[in-house]
């Protein structure tokens, strides 16, 4: 099959059993709509340290109501240290964010949240000089709906890559007048409507503060089980490509139940998908939901982050190391 490497590697990733990877948070509660995850993970090189943000959900009216930092020595047991609770951003939810330092010393958090003004998701960079007091009153814009020109953009990932910090996004751009139907924004999150679909697009930039939108860089396919969802979280580079993971979905109905797929690239712009036939890893359970994967290469293994389906429908956070 195109982009198989062995029986084993995908792209230059080792395949995996999800079910096998340690628990690192528990959900709230039982069935759907109890999820933790969207985790992202930095690995800072000045102080050898790994930090994590994650998401906490609840059933609506709650939706995502809290994100947090916790920090870690070895990349598999985390300690929080950081809370940001979505009243502190006046939103009715908050989604995956991301840390990430800059050539200073100052970190930063990457927040996507629904703006309050219009009800669509937008993303916005916190700044201080520890993870553990980033400060809210202190955010700045980063890319709003009105900036692309679509109906909402979240779910940042920003990595460092070839002197300069590239920002990965999932953005909903606007139908054609032909297809629009309905209310895009009455429940606060267009991606659920299926009026529109969850694209990928990149954001760059020279010092970390200051962000270009450069569009999108994979958008669902016609047909196939990606067809509704191709959100691209997270990249590795394994030369002479990047490996990136996508979250998919078939329809609507499968929105926040996504499986994950793998794409590569050469520049990062165009992105070549390898599981055209189905996904590239399901948990057993359910819907079979492993979404918001992040990768990071740690001497001669791999670290897997994931957020994954339960039997009884809610998500868990799950760590796993993979040898190369």
């Amino acid at each position: 099959m195109a982009g198989q490497l062995s029986g084993k590697v995908w792209g230059g990733l080792p395949t995996f059993d999800p079910e096998a990877g340690t628990v690192v948070r528990e959900p709230d509660g039982a069935g759907s709509g109890y999820w933790v995850g969207a985790p992202t993970v930095y690995h800072d090189p000045a102080d050898a340290r790994y930090y994590m943000s994650y998401r906490i959900r609840r059933p609506r009216p709650d939706r995502g109501v809290e994100n947090r930092i916790a920090v870690s020595e070895d990349g598999v047991t985390f300690d929080d240290i950081y809370r940001l609770h979505k009243d502190d951003l006046g939103t009715e939810s908050i989604e995956r964010c991301s840390v990430y330092r800059t050539d200073d010393g100052q970190f930063h958090y990457a927040v996507s949240y629904v703006d309050p003004a219009d009800r669509k998701w937008r993303t916005d960079v916190l700044t201080a000089a520890d993870p553990s007091g980033f400060d809210t009153g202190a955010a700045l814009p980063v890319v709003t709906a009105y900036d692309i020109g679509g109906e909402g953009v979240k779910d940042p990932n920003v990595y460092r890559i070839g002197g300069q910090y590239v920002m990965l996004l999932s953005y909903a751009p606007t139908p054609s007048q032909r297809t629009v139907g309905g209310d895009m924004h009455g429940t606060g999150d267009v991606y659920n409507t299926g009026i529109t679909k969850s694209h990928s697009g990149l954001a760059t930039s020279h010092d970390g503060y200051n962000w270009t939108w450069e569009g999108d860089i994979m958008s669902p396919p016609d047909k196939g089980w990606d067809q509704y969802a191709a959100r691209l979280g997270t990249i590795v580079w394994t030369p002479p490509v990047f490996v990136g993971l996508y979250d998919g979905s078939h329809d609507v109905s499968e929105n926040y139940e996504e499986r994950c797929g793998l794409a590569t690239s050469a520049d990062l712009r165009t992105w070549r998908r390898l599981t055209v036939a189905g996904p590239w890893v399901m948990s057993p359970h359910g819907t079979g939901s492993v979404r918001y994967m992040d990768v990071l290469a740690d001497g001669e293994s791999w670290l897997y982050y994931y957020e994954m389906v339960r039997a009884d429908g809610s998500h868990d956070l799950r760590v796993q190391r993979v040898a190369s």
